[in-house]
């Protein structure tokens, strides 16, 4: 379907929903316009397969370039290789940086005149909102679930239990990363700004997450800065899941995965899940709000 007809398909949607809306509750209304803006974003995604691709190339080198170059380097023993350990951050990644691109073509509906189509919808700015959220996070978790793929190649076991865990965390954080992206798109007129901005504030916060080294024995001050980072506690519950489903010494395991403290209290993991999903939660409800303001 060209792009074209994906846009004649939405204002027809988004301008007729429903024969009668007097006979439809408010719920049934947000529920309707939550479905169609969902399902752009699947049809977008589903068109455009060099996304796909790109999508995939940076956690990939990440993992085996990087992981294989300086695993040459870095030696934990013949129980475990770099790009085990990497894989978390690879898979982090490839969530990432897709659910920052669909949050930013929020953007390019601004720049083509899309957005206000939407905006001047009868359906209320939220339920756009929720709906660009939740399909953002889905077609980025898609990414995800190529890189569980290709999990084997980086000796991680394939169990169905440890593969959903990485699903639903995945999910979450996608879910988190496209909400913050709504609310920085929310006031920002040129896709480039948007890019600019979003790379200034993430890459920052990935590189202190963890997803390249482990967060024990770190100095003071970066170990401070890894606590206050809300992506470490989205990549410490997927290496955790990935550890505990390999044949690996403790010593090594206690090194390698010391988990998140605060003051020397270890922060369980739920807790962690928890700080994850409220940020979710809190990026989502602010974005809301300015969407509310968007003229």
């Amino acid at each position: 379907m060209s792009a074209e007809a994906v846009l004649d398909v939405d204002r027809a949607d988004l301008a007729h929903p429903w024969p009668a809306p007097a006979r439809r509750s408010r719920l049934a209304v947000s529920g309707r316009a939550i479905w169609v803006v969902l399902k752009r974003e699947g049809i977008r995604f589903a068109a455009d397969r060099l996304r796909v691709v790109t999508g995939l190339l940076q956690p990939i080198l990440f993992l085996f370039v990087l992981g294989s170059g300086l695993g040459t380097l870095v030696k934990f023993g013949p129980h475990l290789n770099l790009r085990t350990f990497l894989y978390p951050g690879a898979a982090a990644m490839s969530v990432l940086f897709t659910a920052l691109f669909s949050a930013g073509s929020v953007v390019w509906d601004r720049e083509f005149g899309f957005l206000r189509e939407m905006l001047v919808a009868p359906v209320s700015r939220t339920s756009l909102v929720v709906g660009k959220c939740l399909g953002g996070a889905l077609v980025a978790s898609t990414q995800g679930v190529l890189m569980i793929a290709i999990a084997g190649l980086a000796n991680v076991p394939y169990d169905g239990v440890l593969m959903l865990t990485i699903f639903g965390e995945l999910l979450l954080l996608a879910l988190a990363v496209v909400s913050f992206g709504m609310l920085v798109a929310a006031r920002i007129q040129q896709f480039q700004s948007f890019m600019a901005v979003t790379q200034m504030l993430v890459m920052p916060l990935f590189f202190l997450s963890g997803a390249m080294y482990p967060l024990s024995n770190l100095p003071a001050w970066m170990r401070v800065l890894t606590r206050i980072d809300p992506l470490t506690y989205a990549v410490d519950p997927i290496r955790r899941a990935v550890f505990e489903h390999l044949q690996v010494p403790p010593a090594l395991r206690a090194r390698l995965v010391p988990g998140i403290s605060w003051d020397g209290w270890h922060v369980p993991l739920g807790l962690e899940i928890g700080v994850v999903a409220v940020m979710a939660a809190l990026f989502m409800a602010i974005a809301a709000l300015e969407f509310r303001k968007v003229d």
